[in-house]
């Protein structure tokens, strides 16, 4: 171990090199705070060369690799056990390029997503993914797991604001599709191999993104919905009478409401006796006309009767506040342990699935405490069960109340977060035995020798 030690000294320098000793004072990431890395070996390189070397290295010596970002994710993507080596993309954080004529931005790895938006919106620009984790969460890390975030409904998934990408393979080869084009239909698009792959097929180093024009106004409310039914109805009338401009739709249960509502400082928008609370954005061209015209489309709503009440941000700190309710997960945590999911699920399905998942898991915990709220136009639902200190005991039952019903709705045991360790027994749920058959074969091909993220997605 000491020669291969020296051997990736060699490779990426003394900086580049963090052993077992130091790597204790690191935490294990957002999921496990209170843990630090069981790995014994770090490698941080500066360059697509130095990753190349290094996975050249391990390669020959059959040694696992786990690559990481920003530790945000949720599916323990990013575990590494003691005889696995993490390789973290935390040197590679430069800003490579803005081109305006293209409008495009190309970024190293281990940018932060937060990063990119700011540089996208000096430069004139706008980068529309964004999720609550952007002051951490990198942009190889939103592309390994093709992350989704709050504006899918407008925009799409990170999949989609992606133009090329370099990765290496575990063999060191780099592919460097890095083309600024949005039409290239020459062969295979090989990109898409390695966005949301979970870092099982390469490691992406660089990213050329799509930039959009600047919105010139954002006009935010938080609305309240008597009825499940009217919320898809009400999603259909913002968008059409927007004319597309609708780039967010975000929905809270009433349980999450009042619990993010609830905490010292909070705001209230809206009084929490509602059932459905919808937080919408629309970012238009027209500063001086947008927020009569966002006024308008939300008073017709109230009147075709789609919603109950209405509160719209008159200021950027009231918009910045309705934002932070949807974005306090943290306050999940003062219920002690909790189980989280992310599912995806036709809309029409959602109010019979919630039922039929509670079930059992109020059959065994009558005192259960469950919240749920997501991107409702994207078919994407978050839900949090909280079931005291017993809670580690049971979780294939609540694992299986909450995934086994998707099979019959067509639904997806991943909406965003990716399958990684967490979610590996329940693939089947939503991929067949011939779709999990191709990816363990392109899996065996472009990674032989398995030091990739093993384990992670499938066995």
């Amino acid at each position: 171990m000491a020669d291969f030690i020296e051997q990736l000294r060699d490779i990426v320098g003394d900086k580049g090199l963090v052993l077992h000793e130091d790597l204790q004072n690191r935490a294990a990431g957002y999921r496990h705070p209170d843990k630090t890395l069981e790995a014994r070996v770090l490698v941080r390189p500066a360059s697509t060369d130095e990753v190349s070397k290094v996975l050249k290295l391990c390669n020959d010596a059959g040694q696992a690799v786990v690559s990481h970002g920003g530790l945000t994710g949720l599916v323990d993507g990013n575990i590494a056990g003691a005889d696995e080596l993490i390789l973290s993309m935390e040197r590679m954080r430069e800003i490579e390029e803005i081109d305006p004529a293209s409008s495009s931005m190309t970024v190293q790895a281990g940018v932060t997503l937060q990063t990119v938006q700011e540089a996208a919106e000096d430069a004139g620009f706008f980068f529309p993914l964004d999720l609550g984790g952007r002051g951490s969460a990198t942009l190889g890390g939103n592309i390994s797991t093709n992350a989704g975030g709050n504006r899918v409904v407008r925009y799409g998934m990170a999949r989609d604001m992606v133009l090329g990408l370099e990765a290496v393979q575990a063999d060191g080869t780099v592919l460097s599709p890095l083309g600024k084009i949005v039409k290239d239909n020459a062969g295979y698009n090989l990109k898409h191999l390695f966005i949301g792959s979970e870092g099982t097929l390469g490691v992406v180093t660089r990213i050329v993104l799509r930039l959009r024009p600047m919105p010139a106004s954002q006009q935010t409310a938080f609305l309240a919905v008597d009825e499940f039914g009217k919320l898809p109805k009400l999603l259909n009338f913002c968008n059409s009478r927007s004319g597309g401009t609708t780039s967010a739709f975000e929905v809270m249960w009433r349980n999450y409401f009042e619990l993010v509502t609830s905490r010292p400082g909070a705001a209230q928008p809206l009084p929490n006796d509602y059932p459905y609370y919808v937080l919408t954005e629309m970012m238009g061209g027209d500063p001086a006309g947008d927020p009569e015209r966002f006024e308008t489309i939300l008073g017709e709503a109230l009147e075709e009767g789609l919603m109950v009440d209405a509160v719209i941000a008159k200021s950027e700190a009231e918009r910045q506040a309705m934002w932070f309710l949807r974005d306090d997960v943290q306050s999940l945590r003062t219920w002690g342990p909790t189980v989280g999911f992310d599912v995806g699920l036709p809309i029409a399905s959602m109010p019979s699935y919630l039922e039929e998942i509670d079930a059992p898991i109020v059959a065994e915990f009558p005192d259960r405490k469950r919240a749920v709220f997501g991107h409702l136009g994207d078919g994407n639902l978050h839900i949090t069960y909280a079931v005291g200190e017993n809670g580690a005991n049971v979780k294939k039952l609540i694992d299986d109340s909450v995934y086994l019903p998707l099979a019959s709705r067509g639904g997806s045991v991943s909406a965003e977060h990716g399958i990684g360790l967490s979610k590996k027994a329940y693939l089947e749920v939503s991929r067949s035995p011939a779709e999990i058959g191709l990816m363990k074969q392109l899996k065996a091909m472009m990674d032989p020798n398995n030091i990739l993220n093993p384990g992670k997605i499938f066995s």
